[in-house]
Formats: structure tokens, sequence, C-alpha cells
């Protein structure tokens, strides 16, 4: 099927903290609105049968609970009745931005993917309803080719939201198409949460996903494209991501993924939205990894590198140096044990480690993370590993794998440039989860095996 995303440079409130009337806030949105609706054109002209839009695209970010009161929809989350905005605008106020969407899905027959933010009424007698009487959520919204509403969903994992409310049970949501089946979708910081995004797929056996995002790229293991790919690889599935363009806020990467082939768009130097149009298979049965000969053992060598430690992403992870043209490496933390071996073409002047986490994580966000990761440091000294990079010359031959005690294994291959590549082969073998490569495309910034133990949370 064809899909498209579109990475959106939202026109932001000058001062979202700034009380306005709705007036005003339905011009600053019908400005975006504007922008959508040409990259909806532009897409269905190309064959696009789905777009998707990223998060806070329409209203833009920073408002407080209720300076974002007046850029509200109001939308039910109930989904006994069909209902179409465009054909049938009066049965709810509050409800132009919906209006506008379901418009653009149905003139340009395409399924359309967007988020907004939205309203509902709540009683003092349920126990979750905030003080001032309403729920307010950060909403992904999807319309079908004929303009209907088929989902919604309500973003549950927020990243310090605090105009919004987390809805008082994960939503599940997905919805059909008569091109790639079933699409599921959640927003943003919950690709790195069991709820409700891991749990949505297996329970539904997912093999299509839509992910509006705004995401502030964090080098070395979580830039978007990175971990968008990584996602689509571990859970054998196509990811439509759409992420913001702020550069100055670290904000791009969006994406069509399959689990072998990407198209991506990262560009932290330019200006303006950017359309991705892509042709990607269905996805319809579980094609299980490519598994090769179990990695051999490192042998115990009596002239180890020295082990040294420095933050990484605020994890304190335990490195060792990978120095040399070959060799093979391990290194421990807690109960997690990781191992290289690698080849380098040919030597560069630049310095690479190979670093272990077995933790809580506990910046930006609390979550148990189990990472094995090689990394090109920003410079020759130790104390520079871990940090951003975005270039690299060196090609490696390399074999990572770890002992990992979690199921979830997200696979990351980045290279220079902000660019991906894809493993020869990965899996498990004999308890291990292992990922290879000979020779990447360009200069490697990062290999990893990022474990996400959610039941450690």
């Amino acid at each position: 099927y064809v899909a498209a995303v579109y990475e959106h440079e939202s026109i932001l409130s000058p001062d979202p903290t700034a009380l306005v009337d709705r007036q005003s806030a339905l011009e600053l949105m019908g400005r975006n609105l504007d922008i959508y609706e040409q990259q909806v054109l532009a897409a269905a002209r190309q064959g696009a049968q789905i777009i998707v839009f990223p998060e806070d695209g329409i209203h833009g970010f920073n408002f407080t609970r209720s300076s974002i009161y007046p850029y509200l929809d109001f939308v039910l989350h109930s989904h006994s009745e069909k209902w179409n905005p465009c054909r049938e605008p009066y049965l709810f106020n509050d409800t132009e931005v919906l209006q506008r969407l379901s418009c653009m899905a149905l003139k340009n027959k395409i399924f359309l993917v967007a988020n907004l933010g939205t309203k509902q009424p709540c009683e003092h007698t349920d126990p979750h309803c905030p003080s001032d009487g309403r729920y307010q959520f950060n909403t992904n919204v999807a319309f079908s080719d004929e303009g209907v509403l088929v989902a919604t969903y309500r973003k549950h994992n927020l990243y310090f939201e605090y105009a919004f409310d987390t809805p008082p049970e994960p939503d599940y949501r997905f919805f059909d198409t008569s091109f790639a089946g079933k699409f599921g979708m959640f927003t943003c910081f919950d690709i790195l949460f069991f709820e409700p995004a891991v749990n949505l797929i297996r329970q539904y056996n997912l093999k299509q996903v839509v992910y509006p995002t705004a995401w502030m790229n964090q080098l070395p293991l979580l830039s978007a494209v990175e971990f968008q790919q990584a996602f689509a690889t571990a859970f054998n599935v196509n990811i439509l991501a759409a992420n913001i363009h702020h550069p100055t806020l670290g904000m791009t990467g969006s994406g069509i993924y399959t689990p072998v082939k990407s198209f991506i768009y990262h560009n932290m130097e330019g200006y303006g939205g950017k359309l991705i149009v892509a042709e990607i298979p269905v996805i319809t049965t579980d094609d299980k990894a490519n598994l090769e000969k179990a990695p051999s053992r490192v042998s115990e060598n009596e002239h180890l590198p020295p082990l040294f430690y420095a933050e990484m992403m605020y994890d304190n992870f335990t490195f060792i140096p990978v120095w040399g043209e070959k060799g093979e490496l391990q290194v421990c933390a807690s109960s997690l044990c990781c191992y290289l071996n690698y080849q380098r073409a040919v030597l560069t002047n630049e310095l690479y480690a190979l670093g272990v986490f077995d933790g809580l994580h506990t910046v930006h966000g609390t979550y148990y993370v189990q990472a094995c990761a090689l990394v090109k440091c920003a410079g020759l000294s130790f104390s520079t590993c871990g940090q951003e990079v975005t270039d690299a010359t060196a090609l490696i031959d390399f074999q990572l794998w770890g002992n990992m005690s979690t199921p979830y294994i997200f696979p990351l291959l980045l290279t220079s440039g902000i660019t991906l590549d894809f493993a020869d082969h990965m899996g498990w073998k004999n308890h291990h989860y292992f990922i290879s490569k000979n020779r990447t495309s360009s200069g490697l910034l990062t290999a990893a095996l990022y474990g996400r133990w959610y039941e450690k949370d």
C-alpha cells in the first residue's frame, strides 16, 4: 500500500500561557490546518491511501491547563455510533478542527490520522474527575476515506504535559482498512512503555502502526528515526511515524518503516515541513528473524583494556574501550554481560567504546533499561564516551550480544549523518540476544541492544 507521513513545522502561539478566546485559538489552528490541507492533497495525488500528521501539530505546545482550553475540541470517546463531522457538523459544539480534518479525508478519499487536544466534561461523582469538572486529553483521531471518525486514542504516557490528563484506563485503539487491515495507534512517549503500545500490538496481533510524535532527539540511543526503526524491527510491524519539525528544540525525524527497509527524514539544519510518501508491503504473518550460528564465547584475555565509567543518556554506563583493528571484548554490570567481536577495515583516529547499563533510568521519566551499546565517543578521551555524536568514518564488522533478562529488545543501528542501516542477522541464541553486521553503509555511530524490562518499572 502507499503511505504518507508529514513532518510539520507548526505555527506556534507566541505566548502559549496567555489566555485567549476560542476565535483566536481557531485562527492559529486554522493556519496549521491550511498546511495540512495542502499536504493531504499532495499525498493523495501521489497515490497515498493513508496520511499521518505529528503530535501537537495543530495547536503547538507549552500550554498550561487553562491556556490550552480554547484550543480543545469536544470528542466522544465511546465508539457506539459512527460520526462523520464533515457531513454532520452540527451534532456537537466545539468540533471545528475535527470537521476540517474529516473534510480533508473525505475530499481526498484518504485515511487521515492527526493529533489534537480534546475535552470531555465529567461529573464530580467520578473519582478521577479533575477539580475544574473536565478531562483534557492529548488525542489522536483517525478518519476513514469517507471522513468517518473511526478511532480516537488518548495518550497514556504523558511527557511533562501539564495541560493534559492521563486517561483512567489505557486505550487500545485500532481501525480497519481495506488496503492493509488493522492499524493500531499510540503517541510519542508511549513507544517506551508496555501499556498500551506493546500490549496493543500483542493482544490484537497488529502489523501496522500509526504514530504521531513530538520527539526531542537524544543521541546516542534515542534519536527519533533510530528508535522508530528499532521498534518496527523488534515487533515485526510497519510504522508510519510523523514527528514535528523544530530543529532549535532538537525535534525532527519521521519515517515510514518496515522491519527491513525505511524511508526517513532527519534534518537539523533546514526549516519547513517534509512529506514522505512510500509504497510498502502489507505484513501478514510473523517472519521470524533470520538466525545464524551462535556467537563464540569471548576468550579470557589477560590484557583486556581498562574499564571506565561515563554518563550516557543520564545513566551511569560501564565502558571498555574498543581499541585496535580487531578483538573480542566483554563488559558486565549487575546481571547483564555484553560481548563484542569486531574487526575494522581501516584504523581511523576515532575512539569507540562498548558500554553496559542494567538499571532504572530516572531522568525525564522512570523506566528500567538493559542496554549493550557500541558507540563512537565524541573525542579521544574516555570522558567523551556517551556524548552526542553525529558523524563517523569507521566501518566496523561486528557481532554484539548480551544475556538480556527481558524479551523486549530494540536493535539500534545508526550511521554517520543520522542515517539508518540494517543488521545482517539478529535474534535469540542460547539465552543471549545478538545483532551482527558486516560493513555498515557509512561510518558507525551506534550499534546497540536497548532492552526494556517493563516489569521492573
